[in-house]
């Protein structure tokens, strides 16, 4: 599925209309739907809660969403009712935490399921400019993780009844990740033809990411200065000085003012190269990511003239199957640093990017923000490299047909994240990165050269290391 912003999705003019969530008493009870619940957020559900509170209006949104299209015309019973059960089934959707401005605590409270309804509230035949306006501003403002709910629902109803309806989504990004985002269209398509009368959904049974919330926090209530994680993020840190691990080329100045980021999306493989490109990594003992990472290392050391390849990678942190398909932010992050220069082939070079990749996936079981309050300092992601295969997730091989995306919102700061996915499709690499001519050219320069070298190894089963690479 490629990641990309709304800005990049081709909106269809057509019939616009939100599906608001609301709560009421459940109809045996007068009392409120709302309790308060002791349950804690996640470590990174409660640091971008407190980003949130501290840090308000333009430019500082955070939510990750989807569109698709659903074939036939807009049933709007069964579609609300297919979104009633979809929020019943997540209590992430049924939660609202908040920080209290003088204290910094954070409180809970919950509802039930069953009790939710989402009303539609139509705008009429709209034309497609329009329609990116709202939906750009809906997201931005309805998604707030300060208010309740944190996400929000559109539909695009096409003028003939025949080309379907195209379905919007968005949520902070407090209460979802990427891998609940590619989840979606399969979940809300399903139910919506169950709802029709079709066949039963059949979704997975799904666990509490509130519950989750609590284990993560029991788990890492000991950890202290002598733990391997802490170590690994110490000497990260140190490498550094005292920061996470930049882009190796330059980004130039920082614009003045709240200027959105520069993004790209590219599909670099189609699922042939892609697979061969797999054979290849397999040959050598490791896996497409070690591959992509050794490729990328190479790329430093050419353009940059990296000793050592240095980035932050995120890995969900779905160990329990009832996770699997629930809507959260089940995601950790590790450290990736190896040497480029003296490896003898491009085999070694992945052998070292696959080490890093093991003890990345254990550092990301330990939230970084329980690793920084241990270390006594904090420091955030300047270069990300995220992987996911998605090839299998539930409905994947109709991604295309549905016109189905993943999106983002704008970001505004100074870091450089790349998205290597996966896909039915083949390989697509999104980037975002500072909005200056500098980073610009750098950023695509990059990204061009990886492709070459994604593209060798697809040729030819291994790469070129190049003189410049041994001492």
């Amino acid at each position: 599925m490629e990641f990309t912003e709304l800005a990049d999705y081709p909106v269809s003019p057509g019939t616009l209309t939100e599906w608001l969530p609301t709560v009421s008493p459940p109809a045996a009870s007068s009392a409120g739907p709302w309790y308060d619940d002791p349950r804690p957020a996640s470590f990174v559900q409660a640091a971008r809660l407190r980003e949130a509170a501290t840090h308000t209006g333009p430019g500082h949104e955070s939510w990750l969403g989807t569109a698709f299209t659903v074939a036939g015309p807009l049933d709007e019973a069964a579609f609300g009712r297919a979104l009633r059960v979809w929020i019943d089934r997540h209590e992430a959707l049924r939660s609202h935490a908040e920080v209290e401005p003088a204290t910094g605590r954070l409180s809970r409270q919950t509802f039930d399921d069953g009790v939710v309804s989402v009303c539609p509230l139509t705008h009429g035949h709209r034309s497609s400019a329009v329609i990116f306006e709202h939906l750009h501003d809906l997201f931005d403002r309805a998604t707030s993780p300060l208010s309740w709910p944190a996400f929000a629902f559109a539909t695009v109803a096409a003028p003939d009844p025949d080309d379907g309806f195209t379905v919007y989504f968005a949520a902070d990004h407090a209460i979802i990740d990427g891998l609940t985002i590619v989840l979606i269209a399969h979940a809300i398509e399903a139910l919506y033809r169950q709802e029709q009368g079709g066949p039963a959904a059949g979704l997975f049974p799904v666990g509490s990411y509130l519950d989750y919330g609590v284990r993560e926090r029991e788990d890492a209530a000991d950890l202290d200065a002598a733990a391997p994680v802490v170590r690994s993020w110490r000497e990260a840190l140190d490498r550094n000085d005292g920061r996470l691990p930049r882009f190796p080329l330059e980004l130039g100045d920082r614009p003045a003012g709240p200027v959105p980021q520069g993004a790209l999306s590219a599909w670099v493989l189609d699922a042939e190269a892609a697979d061969a490109f797999a054979v290849a990594c397999r040959k050598v003992g490791h896996s497409f990511f070690a591959g992509a990472l050794a490729c990328l290392g190479l790329v430093g050391a050419e353009l940059a003239g990296e000793d050592r390849f240095d980035t932050v990678t995120p890995m969900h942190t779905r160990s329990d199957p009832y996770a699997a398909a629930s809507v959260g932010w089940y995601v950790g992050i590790g450290p990736i640093s190896f040497d480029v220069r003296g490896a003898r082939s491009f085999g070694e070079l992945a052998g070292r990017a696959a080490q890093q990749i093991a003890a990345a996936k254990d550092s990301s079981k330990v939230p970084f923000d329980r690793v920084c309050e241990v270390l006594g300092r904090g420091a955030r992601p300047r270069f990300v490299v995220s992987y996911m295969d998605v090839r299998f997730a539930p409905s994947a091989s109709r991604w295309s047909e549905w016109n189905a995306r993943a999106l983002r919102s704008k970001q505004y700061d100074d870091s450089v994240y790349i998205w290597i996915n996966r896909t039915p499709l083949g390989v697509n690499i999104a980037s975002r990165y500072p909005n200056t001519d500098v980073a610009t050219a750098n950023v695509h320069r990059y990204l061009a050269r990886l492709r070459i070298r994604l593209e060798e190894v697809v040729g030819t089963g291994s790469c070129a290391l190049g003189e410049p690479l041994h001492h």
